[in-house]
């Protein structure tokens, strides 16, 4: 579930998981639908003008509209319009690096507002070299037209997430529901939006970004990706290798688990996450009272969960409390407000707990419903519930705190109405040098998923962040990450590529948050 908070957070926005080869699957063969049928396709010109949100006004944007094809294998047919965003370049036209393009992940995210995040986190001697280009992907957010299938499927209490465990091995009432609720959304997904789900691949949307390349006249570009941003940066660099400049790929995902398996490795990495919050709270104990070891915490967590499924406090119930403890294991920096809001609970006051469940749903429907849209068809999941149940209780037997969590985020696969399509391999052969950065403990990209990467990618570097659970940590803080991400925008210039199958270069932790 990448979405669920990925670098998504970068631009104020909480709401995510990501076969011997590494692919990226769209709802079309590899053949006959690619670089010839989007070269046949003629963009026009972006017609700039004033955005429409405080946000990007204040940071200097113009925004505008991209007319893509909704089906590239008919580039006559019906259009759909791409909402992209731009900070226009201030330095002397010799020192301007083209246009840097940048996505934050999901699938579902917004990216509007990207062209003046980077604007802000960047220093202005690199940010003012580039057109920084920001767009919401195909179905998202001010994209035309946005999907949406079901506003209130996230409003709380809905049952609780783990199989009630006494009605093993059958079918127990809360999967019954689940599998019900999961159905419902995704009829009511073909009710909406059934003649556009089938166009809403990843390899559409890197279709889209070529289409913006050329109607923004440009002939490479630069590319920023965050999390699941970093897996359409592969994609794009397989397909179109020549049209790459320079590319920063933050929390990678792995191109060899598309997005089955990548679920259930990402449930293993979460409990690793999820134990560094554990310890550190207890590390805290004087402060939040809630036990002095890790252990000690986790078992609280638990038995206050299972108090909520037997009595819902209102709008939170068992599966809404897990989801605020989920921002936890994505991002370091909240650790303070969970434990504070865990403290107030435990001790009778409610408010703060329901104040960051109600964050946790912020992204709202349009991200979920594009999550899935994306992640349904890009590649095949199992077909029949029963591997699902199989492989969620094999896996939580070690990795409790998320999987079933993740399992009901993504069960409208299983009726989905677009069907997944086939594979284009992921070959980094003929990509120029691309930066990768992963922590070694994130829980929504595993650290693995950046060795693959790297692998694939043969003139990639790789920059560790040792020791941090923090998912896509760039521009946050850490000077070591920072200075080569900088470095490398600035100059074009990368550490040395190391022997071997690590990091090329390791960088210490960003220290932990105080209570």
């Amino acid at each position: 579930m990448i979405a669920r908070l990925g670098a998504v957070a970068l631009v104020a926005s909480t709401l995510g998981p990501v076969a011997p080869a590494a692919h990226a699957r769209g709802p079309e063969p590899a053949g006959g639908t690619t670089a010839a049928a989007v070269t046949a396709f003629k963009p026009r010109p972006i017609r700039w003008g004033r955005c429409s949100t405080g946000s990007l006004q204040a940071g200097g944007a113009q925004c505008g509209f991209l007319t893509v094809p909704l089906d590239y294998a008919k580039p006559t047919g019906r259009t759909i319009q791409v909402a992209v965003s731009r900070v226009k370049a201030t330095a002397p036209k010799q020192k301007r690096q083209g246009v840097l393009i940048a996505n934050p992940g999901g699938p579902g995210g917004s990216g509007l507002g990207l062209s003046s995040y980077l604007a802000q986190a960047l220093p202005s001697g690199v940010a003012s070299t580039y057109d920084l280009i920001g767009f919401d992907p195909r179905g998202v957010g001010r994209s035309k037209p946005a999907v949406s299938c079901q506003p209130s499927y996230a409003r709380g209490p809905r049952p609780a997430y783990e199989p009630m465990l006494g009605q093993l091995p059958l079918q127990s009432p809360n999967e019954t529901a689940w599998l019900e609720r999961s159905k419902r959304y995704a009829e009511a997904c073909a009710a909406k939006h059934g003649g556009v789900l089938p166009h809403l691949s990843t390899l559409n949307t890197v279709r889209d970004i070529e289409t913006l390349r050329r109607a923004l006249k440009v002939q490479k570009i630069n590319y920023y990706g965050f999390s699941y941003g970093t897996y359409l940066g592969q994609v794009y660099a397989t397909l179109y290798p020549k049209k790459v400049r320079r590319m920063v790929w933050d929390g990678v995902v792995d191109p060899a688990e598309v997005w089955y398996r990548g679920q259930l490795n990402q449930d293993r990495a979460f409990e690793g996450a999820i134990a560094e919050f554990w310890k550190w709270v207890a590390r805290h104990h004087k402060t939040y009272r809630l036990g002095e070891t890790a252990k000690a915490v986790e078992d609280r967590f638990y038995s206050e969960q299972a108090k909520l499924a037997a009595n819902p406090d209102g709008e939170l119930g068992p599966a809404e409390f897990n989801d605020v403890f989920v921002g936890a294991a994505y991002y370091q920096g909240g650790w303070p407000d969970v434990a504070s809001a865990f403290s107030s609970y435990v001790g009778g006051n409610d408010a703060l707990m329901k104040v960051l469940y109600r964050e946790s749903a912020s992204g709202g429907d349009n991200s979920y419903a594009m999550y899935l849209a994306v992640q349904c068809i890009d590649a095949p999941w199992p077909k029949d519930y029963a591997t699902w149940r199989e492989d969620a209780f094999a896996t939580a037997r070690s990795a409790r705190f998320l999987t079933w969590n993740n399992v009901w985020f993504n069960t409208p696969c299983l009726y989905w109405p677009a069907a997944s399509g086939r594979p284009v391999t992921v070959n980094g052969n003929r990509a120029p040098k691309v930066l990768l950065i992963n922590t070694t403990l994130d829980g929504a990209t595993p650290y693995a998923g950046a060795l693959e990467a790297r692998r694939l990618f043969r003139r990639a570097v790789l920059v560790a962040e040792v020791g941090n659970s923090t998912h896509a940590n760039t521009l946050n803080g850490n000077r070591c990450v920072d200075s080569k991400v900088i470095r490398y925008l600035r100059d074009g210039k990368l550490p040395a590529r190391k022997s071997g199958n690590g990091a090329d270069v390791t960088c210490s932790r960003s220290p932990h948050p105080e209570p």
